[in-house]
C-alpha cells in the first residue's frame, strides 16, 4: 500500500514539477527584511537565544551570518530556527556567499551553509549539540576550481531512500551547476511529509528522495531518545546554518501545501496537496 501511495504522489500532482502558477502573494515571507522576529538562535556551547557576537543579524535588508566576534570558530556551529513547524510545503531561500571564512573554520565548511528541514525543536537540542536532527539541504559555493554542486542532501541523525533504496550515506550530491563568486542563487525545496522531497536550483530540479526517517549518525551532543532508528520523519522545524563562512539571505519564503481542500470554503486553495479541513472557513448564510 505504501509503495502505491508513493507512486501516486510522484505522478498525480502538477505542482510537483513546479509548473503550477501560484500568486506570489500566497507565499509567506518568513524573513521580513527588518529584524529577526519569529526566529530563535541556537549556537553550539551557548544557551538557546544567545546570539553570540550577533552571528545572525539584519543589515541592509539582508539576514547576514557573520563571525567578526569570533577569535576562533572552534566548531561553534549555529542555527536560526523559524518559530513554526511544517510538513507539506515549498521553502525557498535566495543566498550568496561573501568574504572569507572564520578563523579555524573546518576546510569542508568553506562556502558552506544549509537549510535544515524536518528538524527537531531548538528547545530539545543539547547545549553542546552540533547540528539538529534534521534533513539538510546543503548550500555550497564554488571554489573557482572544479565542480562543486549545491542543493545537495546531508543527513545529521537521519536517513532517506534514494533511487528506491535505503541510503545511509551522510551526503548525496545533486546534479546542479557550480556557482562561483558572490552571485545570488535561489534554492527551493518541495516537501511532502515523509513521502517525497525534491530540490531545485534556479527553477531546475537537481535531486529527489523519499521516506525520510530518523537514524544513523553524524550528530553529537543530542538526546539519544530522539534518535529512534527508522522512525518516519514527516514534519519539523526549518532552520538556516552558520558553519563558519559568511553568507547572506535576501529572501526566505514558504508556500504551505496543507490546508482547506473544500472548494466551498472561503480559504480553499487549489494548490493544497494535503487536507486539513478543520481549518476551513465558511461564509455564514444571511438570515431572511
Amino acid at each position: 500500500m505504501k509503495k502505491i501511495l508513493t507512486i501516486v504522489l510522484l505522478f498525480s500532482f502538477p505542482i510537483l514539477s513546479f509548473s503550477q502558477e501560484v500568486d506570489p502573494k500566497e507565499w509567506k515571507q518568513l524573513f521580513n527584511g527588518k529584524n529577526l522576529d519569529g526566529w530563535r538562535v541556537k549556537i553550539r556551547n551557548y544557551a538557546l537565544d544567545d546570539n553570540f557576537g550577533k552571528t545572525f543579524r539584519v543589515e541592509d535588508g539582508l539576514m547576514k551570518v557573520r563571525y567578526d566576534a569570533y577569535k576562533s570558530f572552534n566548531e561553534q556551529f549555529g542555527h536560526i530556527f523559524y518559530k513554526d513547524k511544517y510538513s507539506y510545503y515549498r521553502i525557498a531561500v535566495e543566498y550568496r556567499f561573501v568574504g572569507d571564512q572564520a578563523t579555524d573554520g573546518p576546510g569542508w565548511a568553506t562556502r558552506n551553509s544549509g537549510i535544515m528541514i524536518h528538524g527537531q525543536s531548538p528547545e530539545s537540542m543539547g547545549k553542546d549539540q552540533d547540528f539538529p536532527i534534521s534533513i539538510e539541504v546543503q548550500l555550497l559555493g564554488g571554489l573557482d576550481k572544479g565542480k562543486r554542486t549545491t542543493c545537495n542532501l546531508c543527513t545529521p541523525g537521519t536517513n532517506v531512500f534514494y533511487q528506491d533504496k535505503l541510503d545511509k550515506r551522510h551526503c548525496i550530491n545533486s546534479t546542479s551547476q557550480t556557482y562561483n563568486g558572490d552571485q545570488w542563487v535561489r534554492a527551493e525545496v518541495l516537501v511532502l511529509g515523509d513521502s517525497l522531497i525534491r530540490h531545485f536550483i534556479n527553477g531546475e530540479q537537481v535531486l529527489e528522495y523519499t521516506k525520510t526517517q530518523t537514524g544513523g549518525g553524524n550528530v553529537s551532543g543530542h538526546d539519544e531518545n530522539l534518535l529512534v532508528e527508522g522512525k518516519p520523519l514527516s514534519e519539523g522545524t526549518i532552520s538556516l546554518q552558520s558553519e563558519s563562512h559568511p553568507v547572506d539571505f535576501r529572501k526566505v519564503e514558504l508556500l504551505n501545501l496543507c490546508g482547506c481542500t473544500d472548494p466551498k470554503a472561503s480559504n480553499y486553495k487549489s494548490y493544497y496537496v494535503k487536507s486539513d479541513n478543520k481549518t476551513c472557513v465558511y461564509k455564514k448564510k444571511r438570515k431572511k
